[in-house]
């Protein structure tokens, strides 16, 4: 008869299951901050602590983030990559608060997380935890940069560094045109796995061009702003007299009054290239 009522009970007990509270959103975390990975969940009457299970699982992978059980942490199963980063909250356990405080996020920690959960009864959730990191500030360089004339074809390179996750380009001309469809972009993930990003744009130059880059990171949003602007005379050359006395008018360019403006200055044919960036 045992043998009969056992598989029944146990099958009964299975299905004691718990209900387990995690963000139904996706948790977003600096690069180099702490991460709250937040979880609960609710129990009927009293129990003790020595009598409760968490674990905190990757849940792809099943691998161990952190236990606690036997009323204390047990971390011999830990994954190596989480070690002295994690902790549960000791004085919240008995109010249902099964929470993870994960430290020093790195992008390797980006995954879905599972908060799994045993008193009397068990439950379950899992939580997805994604990592961004503000780029620098865009730089936008022209090649080339001397000799040009309006029809000329160059290219205009956006760089921005150590960010995450791959942020999108948008190019523009002073008009407000969208240049986007004319653009190459890379990447390239230092060992931390933050992206190097460099963005080219192939323009036919017209004359007083600018052309801007937005960089925007889908997590965090708009990030930064770089223009240039391309100053090409249409005036042909002069004298040379005229030149040399133009020479000692535009050297006088205020760069060091104005240090966010490098005025870089061609003299042959009297060409002048202003490069502005801005945020």
């Amino acid at each position: 008869m045992l043998s009969l009522l056992l598989p029944a009970m146990l099958a009964i007990q299975a299905m004691a299951v718990m209900e387990v509270q995690v963000p139904e959103q996706p948790v977003v975390a600096l690069h180099g901050s702490n991460a709250m990975l937040n979880c609960s969940f609710s129990h009927t009457g009293p129990f003790n602590l020595s009598g409760m299970s968490i674990f905190w699982l990757l849940t792809d992978t099943k691998r161990s983030v952190h236990a606690y059980r036997d009323g204390r942490d047990q971390l011999v199963d830990q994954a190596d990559s989480f070690a002295n980063r994690t902790s549960l909250f000791p004085t919240q356990l008995a109010l249902g608060n099964a929470s993870l405080l994960l430290s020093k996020v790195v992008v390797a920690d980006e995954g879905s997380y599972t908060c799994f959960v045993r008193v009397h009864e068990h439950g379950s959730a899992a939580l997805l935890l994604q990592v961004a990191a503000p780029y620098s500030k865009p730089v936008v360089t022209l090649e080339p940069e001397s000799n040009l004339r309006p029809g000329d074809e160059v290219a205009l390179t956006c760089m921005a560094y150590d960010g995450y996750p791959e942020a999108s380009v948008m190019w523009q001309d002073g008009n407000g045109r969208n240049l986007t469809d004319n653009i190459t972009t890379s990447l390239v993930a230092n060992e931390e796995g933050l992206f190097t990003m460099t963005s080219v744009l192939t323009a036919v130059l017209e004359p007083n061009s600018t052309y801007s880059c937005r960089l925007i990171n889908p997590l965090l949003g708009e990030e930064g702003y770089a223009f240039v602007t391309v100053i090409v005379p249409l005036f042909p050359a002069k004298s040379t007299s005229s030149t040399q006395r133009n020479e000692r008018e535009i050297m006088k360019c205020p760069i060091s009054i104005t240090p966010q403006f490098l005025c870089i200055i061609k003299l042959d044919q009297l060409e002048i290239i202003s490069l502005k960036i801005d945020k």
